[in-house]
């Protein structure tokens, strides 16, 4: 049993369903130019799961991919940040996702913030598995499948046109010196809490008909209003929450050399970049996965390390948002670590 003070990220994995739909198909579905989805929206491309594709399936695939060289029966925990709509309403899907992959000996439980949860969660998980010397193996499971919550012919909601379906998986390690969990920062606003939601399920429904005779949908409830308040803070906090995080963890900004993002347009992610003096060769454009929730900041991550982006030693921030509305970001120190870093 170890009771090393660090937590490391040993594996990430990520899938992605075969199913594809394009910035073609999605200009003919919603009427907007193909060009206005891939400049404005920043989509070329998304996957979108089958409909027998369920929730879960993505999130078991994802897991088994890192349990390829890990013992199942080793695992403390398994948590699932990801999306809440979810095989059935209400299911525990962490429970569900240990109970497939064979972890025995594994308690589980959820993380819910929405698309910040995968970010936010690496903190919480940190905390807790430094604070208990039984927890020592941790598999943290997002998965979404929210393509099928957007309606293409309502253009209140349009800001989730970018929605694509897949999932990632982490496993995090006590004492495992590579990839170490720093600090984290988050700011929430929320005055957003009831802007963007499923609004026929719960118990705040006037008319309950709608459950029966509507569609379920994620929709904004006041899109101008929304958008008008949103705008002028979101880039700002993107940038606070990032140079917070790396200053807590004990670095400048001029140290960041990677930023694993949450799906953003390019020319917005570029603007953060040169916030910090960096490029796309630093960071990742989701432009051809969509946003999969909270997955994001981890498909980057993946994709990163393919094209070499992201080295040992490198300083890499994971950036993530979600509605209600809450931005964060945790650094993390790539590679072999010392107590000298």
């Amino acid at each position: 049993m170890t009771h090393s003070k660090i937590v490391g990220i040993r594996d990430i994995q990520i899938y992605v369903p075969e199913g594809i739909e394009d910035s073609h198909i999605i200009s003919q579905k919603t009427g907007i130019p193909q060009d206005v989805i891939e400049n404005k929206f920043g989509i070329k491309q998304k996957h979108k799961a089958a409909k027998e594709e369920l929730v879960s399936d993505m999130a078991i695939k994802a897991c088994k991919k890192i349990l390829k060289n890990f013992d199942p029966l080793d695992l403390d925990l398994v948590v699932y940040c990801g999306s809440e709509y979810k095989d059935y309403y209400l299911m525990n899907m962490a429970a569900k996702i240990q109970y497939e992959i064979g972890a025995k000996n594994a308690n589980a439980f959820e993380i819910h913030s929405l698309c910040s949860a995968g970010v936010i969660s690496l903190q919480i998980l940190k905390s807790l598995m430094l604070n208990n010397p039984d927890i020592n193996n941790v598999l943290l499971v997002s998965s979404s499948k929210e393509t099928y919550l957007v309606n293409y012919e309502n253009q209140s909601s349009r800001f989730m046109f970018n929605f694509g379906d897949g999932a990632a998986a982490a496993l995090l390690q006590k004492g495992y010196r590579k990839n170490v969990i720093l600090e984290t920062h988050m700011i929430t606003d929320g005055s957003f809490a009831e802007d963007v939601a499923v609004y026929n399920i719960g118990n705040n429904i006037i008319d309950f008909k709608l459950v029966d005779n509507s569609p379920i949908m994620l929709d904004v409830r006041d899109y101008q209003s929304m958008k008008e308040r949103l705008d002028p803070i979101t880039f700002n906090n993107f940038i606070t929450v990032i140079a917070k995080s790396v200053e807590k963890s004990g670095y400048k900004v001029e140290d960041i050399d990677f930023i694993a993002p949450i799906f953003m347009k390019r020319s917005i992610l570029l603007n953060i970049l040169d916030k910090f003096n960096l490029t796309e060769e630093n960071s990742f454009v989701l432009e051809e996965y969509g946003h999969c929730q909270s997955a994001d900041a981890f498909i980057s991550i993946v994709q990163g390390q393919k094209l070499n982006r992201i080295k040992d030693g490198d300083l890499v921030v994971m950036l993530g948002a979600g509605t209600g509305y809450t931005w964060a970001a945790t650094t993390i120190k790539w590679g072999d670590y010392s107590e000298a870093n």
